[in-house]
């Protein structure tokens, strides 16, 4: 009996143009990690879209908060707590306010990765009383798109400084845009506020967030369902009582609730003061995805700005 082997070559003609094909593939822009294009990592989705409008196309920007996510509880991947201590630079918000990563933003910046605190470099504000810790820092700085313009200049300091491969000209050219679109926002918002009364720019939200806003275009802050900078705490039935005599006495019937966080706590307040408190839903501390209404800080701005508007002179 004369028994042959079937013949390898044919098998290799099959298989070498697919490993080709695969290759080819993997060699395509963007379907790698693109290892040499110099990578900043991001927190936030608000930082993130900051970020990505002073790099522009000079470096990869990953930002590890998904959109209509809480910043106070967000966590990460263990893929994405390693991709920390690969960058070139983690541009984080800081005080406080992603309170489940600091420790890998301590982790990466042990390692010496560079990072920068927005937040501690734009002068900010520390809560009022009972708004949060006694002496504690508020992080919610966007809140005031003029500390976003300083923002600016400092996220574009630390690129042209640690972020090699991206050119300097065309990250401060970036940088300097931005800033004027965010001056050409704060007039607009001065405009669009100034038709609220004096006696009506009281703010009531479901927590302490909107302290830099006040401070920036004059509104009163009455108070806050959770009485607290951060959405993890939860308020005492005296804290509701508490509040209900606040905006009886300010005469607030309108309270504005984050659309990332539920409105529950919320809706409980209206039901104690009799069913007529209208609930306004805000873009405070996340943007959405792609048409959700807010997928850029200015266009959450503007979306906020709107509503208050028209919230407190209903």
């Amino acid at each position: 009996m004369n028994l042959r082997a079937a013949p390898r070559p044919r098998l290799r003609r099959a298989v070498l143009p697919v490993l080709a094909a695969l290759l080819a593939v993997v060699a395509l822009p963007g379907c790698s990690n693109e290892p040499d294009r110099p990578h900043v990592v991001v927190t936030t989705n608000i930082l993130g879209d900051i970020t990505r409008r002073i790099v522009g196309d000079e470096a990869r920007v990953q930002v590890l908060m998904k959109p209509n996510a809480d910043p106070h509880s967000f966590g990460l991947s263990a893929t994405d707590a390693a991709s920390l201590e690969q960058a070139d630079l983690v541009v984080f918000n800081g005080l406080g306010l992603e309170e489940n990563v600091l420790r890998h933003v301590d982790n990466a910046r042990e390692s010496g990765v560079p990072t920068l605190e927005v937040g501690a470099g734009v002068d900010p504000l520390a809560y009022g009383a009972g708004q949060g810790e006694s002496g504690q820092q508020d992080p919610h700085f966007w809140t005031d798109p003029d500390r976003v313009r300083k923002a600016t200049g400092l996220i574009a300091d630390e690129v042209t400084a640690h972020v090699d491969g991206a050119d300097d000209r065309t990250v401060r050219r970036n940088a300097e845009r931005y800033r004027k679109e965010l001056s050409t926002l704060t007039t607009w918002m001065t405009e669009s506020f100034a038709r609220i009364p004096p006696g009506r720019r009281a703010l009531v939200t479901n927590h302490h967030v909107f302290g830099y806003l006040a401070e920036r275009f004059g509104f009163r802050v009455v108070g806050a369902v959770i009485p607290s900078g951060t959405t993890l705490a939860s308020p005492s039935s005296s804290d509701l009582r508490s509040l209900t005599r606040a905006m009886d006495k300010a005469g607030v019937r309108t309270i504005f609730a984050d659309s990332s966080r539920p409105q529950k706590l919320a809706d409980v307040l209206r039901k104690e003061m009799g069913g007529d408190v209208r609930v306004v839903e805000l873009y405070s501390e996340s943007l959405t995805g792609k048409g959700g209404g807010a997928d850029t800080y200015l266009a959450m701005m503007r979306a906020n700005t709107r509503a208050m508007a028209e919230g407190l002179t209903a």
